[in-house]
């Protein structure tokens, strides 16, 4: 279609637009219909319904839940399975050492969730205060006039692979708005862009993350421990490699299981896939699954940096909040109630913005955050991760240690992130194969059967959504200087080198089983992949449960 064709966007105004239906958008929103019940707030998600897109252990915090909705369980929240006993195990591979539970791993308190079923329950709310919030809509380009932020547009729908319209072409749409937040989770597209824009990662250490799969398995009635939490370290990682494993019981007999592993690992051999599968072969792991069905599957990443890692939270027109800012308490292994906690600061900082007589950058919001206690909680632990990948497990475990119940969280120094997780791989005639063992359909799966029960879906008319900077590094850098780390790092088998026997290899991007993990955006070496918005619902539609 010529450009003098294309017709203008329609456009719709609010007050308030914010990116993503996380639990940090959702408590935005509610947050600010509490205090500016006139306020015009509009949610836009990229999943098809609120919750589609959401993946997490989930062990839940309720601290911030608490200040947002003092009445949530009367609401019907579905925070049903209260911790009960926490074990943390060292793994070697044949024995497991029962070992003290740190004090931020400590969830007394706390419930398992699913929190896919949070955020649906959270858009209720929100929905009931009059937020409008409209799944199916990928946030694609972020509107700039004059240096400020004013909303953000929506992708064109029914784009085909050759970049021309479909039969069923559809504009997109301008949200604009006075103030947009941007709660688009862990390496959002949009937010990357924004950092870069600004310069909002100017003077703060590199995020580093981990990429997290999970599997959601029913077990038969009397093996459930509801209540149970479970976690551990150690085998099938080597000691340099950080990660671990959590295993909840939780709801009508279903057990959450997932393996994190950080993405700042050296071996390109490694497959993090690979890695969780035969984690569950174990002997202190197995029998949690014995008779049992699997029946979804999911992965993500995760932002482990820390408070180090915090960007520049405002630019003109908005903000950051929860995982696009990267708010993970990473040794208590919780997200949510930090995330929702920005949000909810953002969002009263919005509202007091509104209150005045003329459009304000919201710079009082940093330093807002920086007076609760999610700063304080992020201070106290800010030298624990960066223990690990200076002095691999044992080292790290001894500092942490030491850090928590010496310096208890105080000690006059802070450790940093000195690279990105993309520089951290080695030459692979330089690093060990790693043979893995064959799935047997029963406790281990291959990556193609597992994407199916992730219920992941991209047409595949539209344009793909992993792009690649310059296609001949994929095998100039990529195949010849790390074999390709990107078929054995992603968990959908989206990367494929075909013609590599005929002496001619050549990479093949499976777009369709993309479950929007992120992972190929953070860990390719040359930083050549890029992960752009696919149309909107798009992707993966995990299940309640999730």
């Amino acid at each position: 279609m010529a450009d003098e064709e294309v017709p203008p966007r329609e456009s719709m105004a609010f007050d308030v637009v914010i990116v993503g239906a996380g639990p940090a958008g959702l408590a935005a929103a509610i947050r600010l219909k509490q205090l500016a019940p006139d306020a015009a707030v509009c949610v836009v998600e990229k999943g098809s319904e609120v919750g589609a897109h959401i993946l997490s252990g989930a062990v839940i915090e309720p601290r911030a839940l608490n200040e947002l909705l003092p009445d949530w369980a009367e609401r019907g929240a579905p925070l049903s399975t209260p911790a009960r006993e926490d074990r943390f195990l060292f793994l070697t591979e044949q024995r497991a050492y029962k070992m003290p539970t740190p004090p931020q791993m400590n969830n007394h308190g706390n419930y398992i969730v699913s929190l896919g079923d949070v955020c649906r329950w959270l858009g209720q709310q929100a929905e009931a205060l009059g937020v409008e919030i409209y799944p199916g809509f990928a946030a694609a380009e972020a509107l700039i006039e004059d240096g400020r932020v004013v909303g953000v547009a929506t992708g064109d729908m029914g784009i085909g692979r050759d970049g021309a319209p479909t039969d069923a072409w559809q504009r997109g749409m301008e949200l604009r708005a006075t103030y947009t937040l941007f709660a688009e989770g862990c390496r959002g597209s949009l937010s990357k862009q924004l950092m870069t824009r600004y310069g909002l990662r100017d003077g703060h250490d590199p995020q580093t993350y981990a990429i997290g799969i999970k599997e959601l398995w029913e077990i038969p009635a009397e093996r459930h421990r509801a209540g149970l939490i479970e976690h551990t370290i150690g085998w099938p990682l080597d000691r340099a490699t950080y990660g671990g494993s959590f295993l909840y019981h939780f709801g009508d007999n279903l057990i959450s299981y997932g393996f994190v592993i950080g993405l700042d690992y050296r071996n390109p051999w490694l497959s993090p896939f690979e890695e969780m599968q035969r984690f569950k072969t174990h002997p202190a792991v197995r029998g949690h699954f014995e008779g049992g069905r699997r029946i979804s599957y999911g992965a993500r990443a995760l932002n482990e940096g820390g408070l180090q890692s915090i960007p520049t939270l405002v630019f003109p027109g908005g903000a950051l909040i929860g995982c696009s800012a990267g708010f993970v308490n990473v040794p208590k292994i919780k997200g949510s109630h930090t995330a929702m906690k920005s949000g909810m600061v953002a969002a009263e900082t919005v509202a007091d913005a509104l209150a005045g007589d003329r459009p304000a950058v919201l710079d009082t919001y940093p330093e807002r955050l920086r007076a609760s206690w999610v700063w304080e909680e992020l201070a106290a632990v800010r030298n624990v991760r960066p223990a690990f990948a200076r002095w691999g497990l044992l080292g790290g475990l001894a500092y942490a240690g030491l850090d928590t119940y010496v310096f208890r969280g105080r000690a006059p120094w802070t450790f940093h992130h000195v690279h990105p997780d993309h520089d951290s791989l080695q030459r692979a005639d330089r690093a060990p194969r790693i043979a893995y063992p064959r799935p047997d359909g029963k406790l281990t799966f291959d990556r193609l059967s597992s994407v199916f029960i992730s219920n992941t879906n991209h047409e595949e008319n539209q344009p793909a959504h992993l792009r690649l900077r310059d296609p001949s590094q994929a095998i100039a850098v990529n195949w010849e200087q790390f074999r390709s780390p990107e078929t054995r790092y992603c968990p959908a088998g989206v990367y494929e080198i075909v013609g590599a026997e005929e002496g001619a290899p050549r990479l093949q991007i499976n777009a369709q089983n993309c479950v929007h993990c992120k992972t190929c955006d953070i860990k390719d070496p040359g930083q050549n992949i890029d992960w752009v918005t696919p149309e909107g619902g798009g992707g993966p539609n995990y299940p309640g449960g999730m």
